[in-house]
């Protein structure tokens, strides 16, 4: 009963007879001896075998475990079927969030296009004989001549990705 058992649980656990060897510090023959039943380990052993199996010793005592193909099959297509649930929900909540990280740049394009209308380019009427100020109404020039360039292009890309993020109903 304890050969059978042992050999059930650890091919259920997808060990090789090296691999459990390893994990109990015996000789691969060893493992093979138990689970053919020429051999039995003292009951320290046994305290490794369960804890090396993650099973209860009295599972290993007890009646003859079985194997179910078919069980196993159905555990692996639920715990699969539990990922791509929770694949599906972050991909969902992906998207959700960069749909409205667009919205929200496309706002503040609109925000910042309306403020340098109102602005009107105020740094062309500054005295550029001060240093401090000259550098700071260039800088103001170029972030203007950026933004007017490819804010456009921002703003239609950000336009067609939330187009294509929208959720489909």
């Amino acid at each position: 009963m304890l050969n059978e058992n042992m050999k059930a649980i650890r091919k259920s656990k997808g060990l090789s007879q090296q691999e459990l060897a390893v994990k109990l510090n015996v000789v691969r023959q060893t493992i093979s001896k138990w689970e053919q039943g020429l051999s039995v380990p003292d009951s320290d052993m046994l305290v490794s075998i369960s804890e090396a199996l993650e099973t209860p010793v009295s599972t290993l005592l007890g009646e003859t475990v079985i194997e179910t193909e078919a069980d196993n099959l159905k555990a692996i297509s639920q715990k699969l079927e539990v990922i791509n649930l929770q694949l599906a929900q972050r991909n969902a909540a992906r998207r959700k969030i960069l749909h409205w990280l667009l919205i929200l740049s496309c706002v503040v394009i609109a925000v910042i296009f309306a403020a340098l209308v109102v602005l009107n380019s105020p740094y062309l009427g500054w005295d550029y004989g001060d240093p401090e100020t000259a550098v700071a109404g260039v800088g103001f020039h170029a972030f203007e001549w950026l933004f007017i360039r490819f804010a456009p292009l921002f703003l239609i890309g950000a336009v067609v990705g939330i187009f294509l993020t929208r959720k489909k109903m």
